[in-house]
């Protein structure tokens, strides 16, 4: 008597339907297994997608930044020392040459940053991110501001005590009321709101809500003159440069300008779009590799479940394997009975896992506002590694129970 796959299948489902509640407590661990592994992989996916907008609105699409040391992120301590001697500081003269030799092509402007308290009458509002800059960094890097305006050329030129605050900084002194026109304290000064960013939420555990842009001049007043400046950079709007072009032209300027021969490396950094996007993704990688692989022991542990269950059916059904045997059944096709029901028990905890984590998901995004994004590939890792356990967690079961002895099986009780 030869058994057909198909056979093996019909026999596993009665078998199943025979045992519900014992099948469903089976199926228990893979569907958790399961759903762990899409969840967290759309968790993943979710904080990719965060900081792929947080860089884009923070950083903009078409703009780098010049530094003395840009990829700080990206570099060793070892590395970082050696880029401090090598690279030269970076002062106000560097930005007018830059100006004055690839202006025409190239918009510039200067980025200092402090870490001050903001106040407003008896409020206070510490650790704000003050941002000295030049007008044009508002078209540099697509700074959205949703209510009033960036200050003007003519304002940073004068030297003008005007600000333009993130979200929090309106939330926190202004709540419910539009901040235009109203005054915050900076290092005793007073300084005139005259737009407001839009909110851009948190990066790695830090609010970029709490800036507040000013003139650099104005900024230089109340700090004093940068050790060395950063200077954001892209290409001029109708030149036809694309990102890549324009910081080669910086790069070619500044090489120039530091009289550097054609064998001696840059003594300067630059920090692109797709290097934060880099750094973002090897972050994303490791987490990858360290979390998906620890979610995955959950399906381990519910293929050990398979396996004990699997022991205890084939000892059940031993009478029943002797029967078959006696009627001519091979052990292949005994073993074949056993490895069908115990992969059709991981593949339906599978599909079941994947309705699950799929409703989760949703309930997350919905309630909770959550950033998260089912991927196919967790899908099939999920789906693959759950059946491949159910068909190893069987394979035991099912070459103990092709092994029996026909006579032995029909004696048992």
């Amino acid at each position: 008597m030869s058994t057909s796959f198909l056979t093996a299948i019909s026999l596993a489902i009665d078998s199943i339907k025979a045992h519900r509640l014992r099948s469903f407590l089976t199926l228990l661990g893979v569907v958790i297994g399961v759903a762990s592994v899409i969840l967290v992989g759309a968790g993943i996916e979710g904080l990719g997608m965060t900081a792929e907008e947080t860089t884009s609105k923070a950083f903009g699409t078409e703009s780098y930044l010049l530094a003395q040391i840009a990829n700080v992120g990206r570099l060793t301590p070892k590395q970082r020392a050696a880029r401090l001697r090598n690279n030269r500081q970076l002062k106000r003269e560097d930005l007018n040459y830059l100006r004055e030799t690839t202006g025409e092509e190239v918009l510039y402007s200067p980025y200092a940053q402090r870490v001050d308290d903001v106040k407003r009458d008896e409020l206070t509002l510490e650790g704000c991110n003050i941002l000295g800059t030049a007008a044009a960094l508002a078209e540099i890097r697509d700074v959205g501001v949703v209510d009033g305006r960036y200050f003007t050329e003519q304002e940073e030129k004068n030297k003008a005590f005007v600000a333009v605050v993130g979200d929090e900084i309106r939330t926190y002194f202004f709540p419910g009321a539009s901040p235009l026109g109203q005054t915050i304290k900076l290092r005793g000064y007073d300084f005139v709101i005259v737009g407001v960013q839009e909110k851009l939420g948190s990066s790695f555990g830090r609010s970029q809500d709490n800036s507040v842009y000013i003139p650099d001049q104005t900024f230089e007043k109340l700090y004093g003159p940068a050790r060395s400046m950063g200077i954001f950079a892209r290409a001029r709007p109708g030149m036809g440069l694309s990102l890549n072009e324009a910081l080669e032209t910086t790069r070619v300027a500044m090489r120039v300008k530091n009289h550097l021969g054609p064998t001696k490396e840059d003594n300067f950094d630059f920090l692109t779009p797709d290097s934060i996007r880099g750094f973002v993704d090897n972050i994303l990688g490791l987490i990858r590799v360290v979390v998906v692989p620890v979610t995955m022991i959950s399906l381990v542990v519910g293929g050990i479940v398979i396996m004990n269950i699997m022991l205890v059916s084939v000892t059940e059904r031993t009478k029943e394997i002797g029967i078959r045997k006696s009627l001519g059944a091979r052990s292949a096709d005994i073993q074949v009975l056993v490895l069908a029901e115990s992969f059709l028990i991981s593949a339906m905890g599978g599909l079941m896992g994947i309705a699950v984590a799929w409703g989760l998901v949703e309930v997350l995004i919905s309630v909770l506002e959550a950033k998260m994004r089912i991927t196919w590939p967790y899908v099939v890792l999920a789906v693959f590694v759950s059946s491949g356990v159910g068909l190893i967690s069987g394979w035991y079961p099912a070459r103990r129970a092709a092994r029996m002895d026909p006579i032995e099986a029909l004696r048992a009780e």
